[in-house]
């Protein structure tokens, strides 16, 4: 069986990052997020960007919407917000 492309929808990743891209105030959170889900020595491998593992994007976007598709603005959005909230809720506790 051969796997799912996951850059099938270009239209819908271009919807999604121009939904962030639009939003400053979730540049921060979005380069944190990537960092954190990039596959590991990102650097040595080409395209030599921080992408995560295939397989994993791959299982978290068919969880999430039943198929291989890109997100939803509005879902990614809403998510960088929780990040963003919950890093600030975090950050006051540790006070």
């Amino acid at each position: 069986m051969r796997p799912k492309r996951i850059v099938r929808d270009g239209l819908g990743w271009l919807r999604a990052f121009l939904a962030v891209a639009t939003r400053p105030a979730l540049w921060w959170v979005a380069l944190r997020q990537t960092g954190r889900i990039a596959r590991e020595r990102w650097w040595r491998r080409a395209p030599f960007l921080p992408l995560p593992d295939a397989d994993y994007l791959r299982f978290r976007l068919e969880t999430a919407y039943g198929e291989v598709t890109a997100p939803r603005p509005e879902d990614l959005v809403g998510y960088l917000e929780w990040c963003a909230a919950s890093a600030h809720s975090a950050h006051g506790r540790r006070r």
